[in-house]
């Protein structure tokens, strides 16, 4: 026999083996893809998915708690499904009891992380439901009540979190005091020292207390506001410290980054949370139309906010460093 006939042959019998193993698994392969396909969930308009403008007047003694809201928001408590994305990282989230915190700590959990969350003692029965969720999911939960504005609170609150845990690998910097004061001649030293002090100070104490368990590989996550880029007047000392924020992140991230300790925010738009109702929160006249002006004409769960949490600290977000991602509805910036 030829070397060609030898060379036709081999191609030929090559040809049918591949032929018979393409037509062997093609049944599998089109039966995983029709499954996949038939599994997807429907789409959803985002306009209709959650409750719209009017709600209900309402007022809690401040700082109010989520379970008493109507309607009750949304952190993904049913809907939060994880992929093992955190899987082994240990995580402290301020504001953990509601909100967008809460929002981060269900899906931590979900993610594979074991979670401890701050709040203030009297959000407790709040934070009691987070922390079943994060055990639910398999997840060890750290609960640690106390006021941001002590500074030696915040050093024992990351030090017995990260003793708890076995170690710090992320720190989500979410607690914030918002109050409305229709003008500045209103707002008193005391209030606006308050507020300072919650959402400026207790991020710089926290970072500072935990530079030193954070290894290469950590992130660092503030949740700033789109009232750093288009304030409210009447939230005058709250809107300056999501501008601090927008910018502590970016400042952060140039300093940290080097040492493999990444820095990010979020800046969210109108969220259903009991910023909202608690006393002085908010004007009852924005409570009711609350999140009407945005695009899509409602206000923003936090379970929509959950995901970017995630990315923002999951290795495979590697590259992003001193980014502010934005969740608006279709108004403001970023």
């Amino acid at each position: 026999m030829s070397n060609e006939n030898k060379i036709t042959r081999r191609k030929l019998i090559g040809g049918i083996g591949a032929g018979l193993a393409i037509s062997a698994i093609s049944p599998a392969l089109g039966s995983s893809i029709d499954d996949s396909l038939s599994a997807a969930p429907a789409l959803e308009d985002p306009t209709t998915k959650y409750p719209r403008p009017p709600f209900k007047r309402q007022v809690q003694p401040w700082p109010a708690l989520a379970g008493k809201m109507e309607p009750r928001p949304d952190h993904g408590e049913k809907s939060y499904k994880g992929s093992g994305r955190l899987a082994g990282r240990k995580a402290l989230i301020t504001g953990g009891d509601s909100g967008m915190g809460r929002a981060a700590a269900i899906a931590y959990a979900r993610e594979g992380a074991d979670v401890a969350i701050n709040y203030l003692p009297a959000e407790e029965p709040d934070a009691r439901e987070v922390v079943q969720l994060i055990k639910a999911a398999g997840k060890k939960a750290v609960a640690i009540p106390g006021d941001l504005r002590d500074e030696g609170f915040c050093k024992r609150l990351v030090d017995d979190a990260a003793r708890q845990m076995g170690g710090l690998d992320i720190l989500v910097c979410n607690a914030a005091r918002q109050q409305v004061h229709q003008s500045i001649a209103d707002l008193s030293t005391e209030q606006f020292d308050w507020t300072m002090k919650t959402n400026i100070y207790a991020p710089f104490w926290l970072i500072k207390a935990a530079l030193p368990y954070l290894k290469p590989g950590s992130a660092v996550i503030g949740t700033a506001s789109v009232q750093a880029y288009d304030p409210s007047p009447e939230l005058f000392d709250y809107a300056i410290t999501k501008a601090a924020t927008v910018n502590f992140v970016k400042s952060l991230a140039k300093q940290l980054g080097p040492k493999g300790i990444r820095v990010n925010g979020v800046a969210p738009g109108p969220i259903w949370t009991p910023l909202q109702v608690a006393e002085g929160g908010s004007t009852p006249e924005k409570q009711t139309t609350f999140g009407q002006q945005t695009p899509l004409g409602r206000p923003g769960q936090p379970a929509e906010l959950a995901s970017i949490y995630v990315q923002l600290a999951a290795s495979d977000g590697s590259f992003a460093n001193g980014q502010i991602y934005g969740a608006a509805g279709g108004e403001g910036q970023p």
